[in-house]
């Protein structure tokens, strides 16, 4: 399935794990992408075998600074903010800053070039969700003042930037809520739940649950991610919309799997549950599957098999 061709691109974060997946796509359906990138979790080595590629360039930048000059662009992607708590939580007063004025600054650039700009929102935006599954015009159940509030009301604010330049400024946008994602240039060490699993089964070491592992996540595979971004990006569908394996799995039938796929004899040990984690996490992809025709082919096995091999051939 086929981007837009022959555009100019821009993918902000596009060093990261999203974005340099996004990257790939867009270069290999004949677009000019320019990724811009701060590497405070974003890789370069999860680029760097673009470069020999002359519809390629890479500027080294934080969206949080304006740009010094105009960039021309016919499409703009926002993957430019941590999305692991390892990652995010480190340095929360970036990880807001980023979802705020580095919003703004995209948005001026799409307004100015009158590109259509797509923000990777998350489903983060619901919290601790009381409704199961979560559907689109569910406000949430977000605590501004806990240790995940950085993240998740900066993604609530840059929703709220983007529908106030479209409402104001006729900016074209796209509003996408990411479920789990994973996949190939995931890295290995960013916390979340898959890629820890698969580093602690690979290694021989205890895999680390956190409460009883009863608390359910849905992952989708990145292809799948990447043909609900370019669905969406060629219809007349702005968004808000969810995009994600609506496939539920407790915590710990996903380490179940993991040591059976990794042929290993790790063994649980278990955490205290982080503050705020949330208890159920399911997309309602009706929206996506009516307005789209979009909805996941890859199952949570058959994904995981394809990350695990890998990671194991690039270790």
């Amino acid at each position: 399935m086929k981007m837009n061709n022959n555009k100019i691109i821009i993918v902000a974060g596009g060093a990261g794990f999203i974005g340099s997946n996004l990257c790939r796509r867009l270069l290999k359906d004949g677009n000019k992408v320019i990724c811009i990138d701060n590497l405070s979790s974003g890789l370069e080595s999860n680029i760097r075998d673009l470069y020999i590629n002359s519809d390629f360039l890479f500027i080294e930048h934080d969206i949080i600074e304006p740009f010094s000059h105009n960039i021309d662009c016919d499409e703009i992607y926002n993957f430019a903010c941590p999305a692991s708590p390892k990652f995010y939580q480190k340095d929360c007063l970036n990880t807001l800053f980023t979802n705020m004025y580095g919003m703004k600054n995209l948005l001026d650039l799409a307004t100015r070039n009158n590109a259509v700009i797509l923000q990777a929102s998350t489903s983060e935006i619901y919290g601790d969700a009381k409704i199961h599954p979560q559907k689109e015009s569910y406000f949430g159940n977000v605590n501004p003042n806990g240790v995940r509030s950085c993240y998740d009301e900066g993604k609530r604010v840059a929703e709220t930037l983007c529908l106030s330049y479209q409402k104001e400024k006729g900016t074209k946008i796209k509003i996408i809520r990411i479920f789990n994602t994973y996949g190939p240039y995931m890295r290995i060490d960013d916390g979340r739940v898959i890629s820890t699993f698969i580093s602690q089964a690979i290694k021989g070491e205890s895999l680390s649950i956190y409460g009883k592992g009863k608390q359910t996540r849905s992952f989708c595979y990145i292809e799948d991610l990447l043909d609900g971004i370019d669905k969406i990006m060629k219809s007349e569908e702005v968004g808000p919309i969810n995009l994600g394996n609506p496939e539920e799995i407790s915590i710990k039938k996903l380490a179940k799997l993991i040591i059976k796929l990794t042929h290993s004899s790790s063994k649980f040990k278990y955490c205290e549950l982080p503050a705020d984690d949330p208890i159920r996490r399911k997309p309602d992809i009706t929206k996506a599957n009516r307005e789209l025709k979009w909805k996941p082919k890859v199952g949570i096995e058959d994904g995981v098999k394809k990350y695990i091999d890998f990671i194991q051939n690039n270790l």
